[in-house]
Formats: C-alpha cells, structure tokens, sequence
C-alpha cells in the first residue's frame, strides 16, 4: 500500500546521529508539555494574560512538528528516537491543550474524549498491525492534525466574543476529520492485515 504523503513511521531510519535538529525540535515539543499544563491548570489560568502565553506557546510548539517532519525527511534524518517520540509529544501536546481548555470550561468535554479516544484507538491500531505492514498517515491525517491545531489555537488564544463561533465552527470540522481519518485507519488496518494473510 503505497502512502499518499510521506509519514516520518513509516520511513526507514538513516545511518545518521540521534543529535540532529528534527529530534531536537521534538525535544522541545516533550519540554513544552508540562509547561503548558503548569498554565493551563494554574490559579489564573483563565486571565488573558495567561491564555496568551498558552496560545502562543501552544502555536510555537505546533510549528516545531511541521518544520521536524519536513527537515528529517528532506536531510535524511529519520532516527528511531524520531520515529518513537514524534508522535508521543504530538499527542502530548494536544492532549493537554484539550483536557486544559476543557477544564477552564472553554471547551466541552465531549470535543476533548472524542478527540483523545481517536487518537489512542489509531495509536493501538498501528501497533496491532506493526508486524504486519506499517499503516502510513493519509492526507486526511495531516489535514486532521492542522485543523486541530488551529481549532485549538482559537481557544487558548483570548480573542474577541465575535470569533467564538467561528472557533466552534473550526473544532467541529477537526472532530469530523478526526472521526473520518479513524474509519480510513480501520480500513487500512484491514487491507494490511488481509495481505498479510495472502502472502502467508
């Protein structure tokens, strides 16, 4: 099955040092994690002041999994501590921004365990099938990933009441997306592991 768009999984590691500037943007992603809970779950967590802070943090994290993924592609530097700990700090990072925003009642609870129990599911799919064949990300997982983040990014952030409903409007488009790319990784899964069992 041949990936619509490169994934760095399902790339093959390069002979290269684990000290390189992908892993190294990862690294701060990991970092910014407990920082952004630390703001999220603060006593004045809901000031505008803090939500900045939040927001912009968030969005400088976010910009380092673009800018990781495409520089160790581009300079052939997928390492196996890429390959493990990208996809946990960009889980991390969302997760926490959701369950945060979540409990400073900007958010509902239901956009936040749709979006988290997505991601665990797929999470356990692709190691289900791992002996199996790799099930790379589709366009439709990118997309997913973008509009989550800004869907995001217009929570944390302080912006004016008049652009609350264009926020909502943006975090139902990522939970559809979300749910869509789900069906598309079961479908994936299935089509891996009936090959896998024709080969046999």
């Amino acid at each position: 099955m041949k990936p619509a768009v490169p994934d760095r999984v399902a790339d093959p590691i390069s002979a290269v040092s684990a000290i390189n500037v992908p892993n190294f943007l990862t690294t701060i992603r990991i970092i910014v994690v407990p920082i952004l809970a630390w703001l999220l779950f603060r006593e004045d967590a809901a000031s505008d002041s803090n939500r900045l802070i939040a927001g912009v943090l968030f969005i400088i994290a976010a910009l380092t999994d673009i800018a990781d993924g495409t520089i160790a592609r581009r300079w052939n530097l997928i390492t196996n501590f890429g390959k493990i700990f990208d996809p946990i700090a960009d889980k991390a990072l969302i997760g926490v921004a959701l369950i945060g925003l979540s409990y400073l009642n900007l958010l509902d609870w239901w956009f936040t365990w749709v979006i988290l129990a997505r991601e665990l599911f797929v999470t356990f799919l692709r190691f289900w099938v791992i002996n199996k064949g790799v099930i790379p990300a589709s366009r439709g997982g990118k997309l997913k990933t973008i509009m989550q983040i800004i869907a995001i990014s217009f929570y944390l952030l302080p912006l004016p009441e008049t652009v609350s409903l264009l926020a909502e409007v943006l975090m139902y488009v990522a939970v559809i997306l979300t749910l869509a790319t789900a069906v598309d990784y079961i479908m994936k899964a299935i089509i891996t592991d009936r090959d896998e069992i024709v080969a046999k």
